[in-house]
Order: structure tokens, then C-alpha cells, then sequence
């Protein structure tokens, strides 16, 4: 007899619908899974086999064989195993057939019958076809999240198999979660002096730049990248959901209400390799710091300590927002659409050209290389930072808060939103003459920055993007000369810099 079950696997972000396809014949016992399983599908057979037997359930002594279908497509995971386990019993005339009707069923089971929560459930869920869907009790917040099914919670087999047979009622799924109250979040107001700095970050947040802080230890640049998530306003819907549904194929843990409301921070260390900035390295593709960064901030503290090829390849996620991983055995699009934020020392030694700045022009210029020209192209906003002067660390006045900007923030934002883009950095070079254009006295000052040879084309076209973000957070609707000089001021020559 044949039963067929409604699942799904996911490859990097995306879930795949999965047909599990359940033969019970005769002949000798045996247990076969094809359709490119991987290790994890393969071990079903000894776990669902356990679950069966501990749940007081018959295993058919028959000749068992598992499709999951499409067979191009390698399955991951164990998510599979309660459709298994499933189509066996129905397979085997322990459970009605037409009781799996329109049900979809994702779950791992333990070798005692419990069903364990999945990884990866958000993605997974969006994949599952049918109206109802059985899914691991502690994964039922996740699946509502998504929101496209009548989400069944399962605790156990015995519990699922008794439902099934309409011996008793499916359990209720559990009620809404309220959002969670307002994350404490370092505020902007901490840090003292620096004003320039300060105006880098928020314009950063406004217009979604990529940003490089360049000074000694104790200037601050850790101190200011780690408030700017607190001045970027709270994810939309979309936003939101692709946030959650990145962290939760990474398996990481989601917050009570399963959605991610607020830009996420990421900031790895300088050892992290190239796959776990980019993702991959195994048959899952897992996404990696750059995906998990999403609609949020990258921070890289320590940037030159990174390794050239980690740096380097970030070049191509952020100009199109998106990694395209490949492997042998599979390949995967990843979201990277995310907000750069690098601090570095000037030097080795880190006093840059001070009296105590034991390097030499060779080490300097090797620390420089470090970070390669087309990167640091990249970086909209790259500003020299000093160490604050001891009466701007000693006074008792707080610079304005997080929330004071925040409020400057979402207007300058609404603002590029009118124009059809979540912020002014994804303005196309094409339409900067009809979103952003400069006044005469604008466009001499950026003509003869282009002509000594301070821009290049494409820093031209950020330039611009600053500017223009400058005057939306003074709430202006033409680029102004002083909007075009304060985003030449904040974007320095990496060979003056360093």
C-alpha cells in the first residue's frame, strides 16, 4: 500500500515543498530512503523505527521504501521523520489514508515518540503544501508567524496518531504572543564629543550609507556603531518577515512572539572565515553574518585585522543585495542587504601619526593595503576620528539621545520612501538628477572635486546620495552647495586617512 505526505526541506533561506511517498509491501524486512538524502534523512530510518515501537505501535514486518520527492532535490534535515513515520503507520493500515488529506507534517522525533523542535521552522512552514499543518508544539509560534496554514501542535506520535484516528481532538495552537516592550539599547547620548561622528551615524542610519570610522583606541568608533542600531526605525512587515525568516533557517532563537521587529546588529570577529561571512560550507548552505545582517547592521571592529579575502568578498553583496552561494551539490540565493559599518585603527600601532607612533611609511602603507581600493569605494561615509578632548569627556551635559535622533531618522526615511525606495543609498545613479538635484553652486563644488581627482564615477554617485540625505534631514528639497561640502568632509581620501 502506498501513502503520500505533504512535507518540505529548506536550501539556505528557502523552503522546498516535499512529496513523502510511503510503499508497504511484501517481502523481506527491509528499510530504504531515496531521493538524495543526506546523512541526517538516512539515520530516519533507526529513529522513526525507535519512535514506532516505543509508542506502542506495530512496525510492519515488510519490505518498507521512503521516496521524497522531487528526487533532484537533496533533502536536509530531520524534519522529516514524523511524515515518515506517519506514512508507514498509514501505509501499514494503522492510520486512515484519507485522515492525511490536505495535512502537511513537519517534525523530528525522539527514539521515546516525543516530537522536537525544528530549526529552520519559518522557512520550512512557508514551503508546506496543504490547508492544515502538524508541526512540533514548541515550533507553533513560528508556523503562525507565517501565517498560511491551520497550525496543528503535536507533542508526541501517540498524541498525532490518536488525532488522526478522530479518537480525540487536536490540540488548540497557543495564543498570540504580545510583542515584546522596547529593547534597551545603548544610547547615542552616552557618548561625548565627536560631533561630526555623531551626524556620520545618523546620517548613515537616515540614508542606509555604509560607514568607516578610522581613529585610535578611545576615540569611540565602537561606542558610536553599536548605538546606530538604536536610531534606525523598527522593521516593516516585509522587512520583518525576512528578517525572521533568515534567523530561523540559521536556527538561531527568535523572540517570544517568533518575529523579528527591530534591524538586527551582527558583529563577528576578525578571525571569522570566508564562509561564515558569506555562508555555506555544507549541503544546508547556512546562511551566514552577512545574511543574519539583514535589514540591519554589519559591524567589522578591527577591520584591517580581517583577511583580505573576507573583506573582499563582501564587494558584490553590497552592491546587489543578495550572496549567491555555490557548492558541488547545491547552490543558493541568500539575502545580504544589510548596513556596513567598519572601524580600524590608522596604524598598527594605532596612534596614527602621533609623537608615540612607533610605524614606518612601509607599515603604514601595508596596514593601508589591507582594505583594497574598490571596498573602501564602497564606504559612503569615511571619517577620521581623534580622541575627545578631556573637558568634552568631563563635562556633565548629554549629547542629544537616541531617541531625539531616531525621530530625525524616520522622517528622512519616510522621505526617500515617497520616492518609491526604502532609503536614499538604494537610489539608482540614473534618477539622482530627478530625486536628488543640486543647485548651481552645488554642482561647481562636485565638478571640481571630480576634476583634481578626489571622486571617482561611482563615488560621485554616493556622494550625491549623502548629500541628498543631508538635505532631507533638514528637510529640504533641492541639494544644496553645503550639503555637497559636508559629504565631501565625511568621505576622505583613504590615503590622507591612513
Amino acid at each position: 500500500m502506498i501513502a503520500t505526505i505533504s512535507s518540505a526541506t529548506v536550501l539556505g533561506v528557502t523552503g522546498h515543498p516535499v512529496r513523502v511517498e510511503v510503499h508497504v509491501a511484501n517481502g523481506l524486512p527491509a528499510f530504504n530512503v531515496v531521493g538524495q538524502p543526506d546523512s541526517s534523512c538516512r539515520e530516519a530510518r533507526d529513529r522513526t523505527r525507535a519512535a514506532i515501537v516505543s509508542s506502542k505501535l506495530t512496525w510492519p514486518q515488510a519490505r518498507i521504501t521512503v521516496n521524497l520527492a522531487p528526487s533532484a532535490l537533496r533533502k536536509v534535515g530531520a524534519h522529516l521523520d514524523l511524515a515518515m513515520a506517519l506514512g508507514i503507520l498509514a501505509a501499514s493500515d494503522q492510520v486512515p489514508v484519507e485522515a492525511l488529506d490536505g495535512i502537511g507534517v513537519l517534525g523530528e522525533l525522539g527514539l521515546d515518540g516525543s516530537i522536537r523542535r525544528l530549526a529552520g521552522a519559518v522557512p520550512l512552514v512557508d514551503a508546506v503544501v496543504g490547508r492544515r499543518l502538524v508541526i512540533p508544539a514548541a515550533s507553533a509560534v513560528e508556523a503562525m508567524v507565517v501565517g498560511n496554514h491551520e497550525v496543528l501542535p503535536a507533542f508526541d506520535l501517540v498524541g498525532v496518531v490518536a488525532c488522526l484516528r478522530g479518537e480525540v481532538e487536536w490540540s488548540r495552537p497557543p495564543s498570540v504572543h504580545p510583542a515584546p516592550p522596547p529593547r534597551s539599547v545603548p544610547d547615542l547620548a552616552d557618548v561625548q564629543g565627536q560631533p561630526v561622528a555623531r551626524l556620520a551615524v545618523e546620517v548613515a542610519a537616515a540614508g542606509g550609507h555604509n560607514l568607516l570610522l578610522i581613529g585610535p583606541p578611545g576615540a569611540g568608533k565602537t561606542m558610536l556603531a553599536q548605538r546606530l542600531p538604536g536610531v534606525l526605525p523598527p522593521l516593516d512587515a516585509v522587512d520583518s518577515l525576512e528578517a525572521t525568516r533568515v534567523h530561523s533557517a540559521a536556527g538561531l532563537t527568535l523572540p517570544a512572539d517568533g518575529l523579528i521587529r527591530h534591524p538586527p546588529y551582527r558583529a563577528p570577529h576578525h578571525g571569522a572565515s570566508a564562509v561564515a561571512m558569506v555562508g555555506g560550507g555544507s549541503a544546508t548552505l547556512r546562511p551566514g553574518e552577512i545574511s543574519l545582517a539583514t535589514n540591519g547592521v554589519l559591524f567589522l571592529d578591527e577591520l584591517a585585522e580581517f583577511p583580505s579575502s573576507v573583506l573582499d568578498a563582501l564587494r558584490q553583496p553590497l552592491e546587489e543585495g543578495v550572496i549567491r552561494v555555490s557548492r558541488a551539490s547545491a547552490s543558493a540565493t541568500l539575502p545580504a542587504r544589510f548596513l556596513l559599518v567598519g572601524a580600524m585603527n590608522p596604524c598598527p600601532c594605532g596612534d596614527g601619526r602621533g609623537t608615540d607612533c612607533r610605524c614606518t611609511d612601509a607599515q603604514r602603507a601595508r596596514y593601508r593595503r589591507r582594505l583594497s581600493g574598490p571596498l573602501a569605494d564602497r564606504f559612503d561615509l569615511r571619517l577620521e576620528m581623534g580622541v575627545p578632548a578631556v573637558d568634552e569627556l568631563l563635562t556633565a551635559r548629554r549629547s542629544e539621545t537616541s531617541i531625539a535622533v531616531a525621530a530625525r531618522v524616520l522622517a528622512a526615511r519616510q522621505r526617500a520612501r515617497t520616492r518609491g525606495y526604502r532609503c536614499n543609498a538604494d537610489i539608482p545613479a540614473s534618477e539622482l538628477d530627478q530625486f536628488g538635484a543640486l543647485d548651481v553652486d552645488a554642482t561647481a563644488t562636485l565638478e571640481r572635486a571630480l576634476s583634481d581627482g578626489t571622486l571617482s564615477a561611482r563615488g560621485m554617485h554616493r556622494l550625491r546620495r549623502v548629500a541628498l540625505t543631508l538635505a532631507d534631514l533638514d528637510e529640504r528639497d533641492r541639494v544644496a552647495r553645503s550639503d555637497v561640502v559636508s559629504a565631501l568632509s565625511m568621505r576622505a581620501s583613504m590615503a590622507v586617512m591612513v
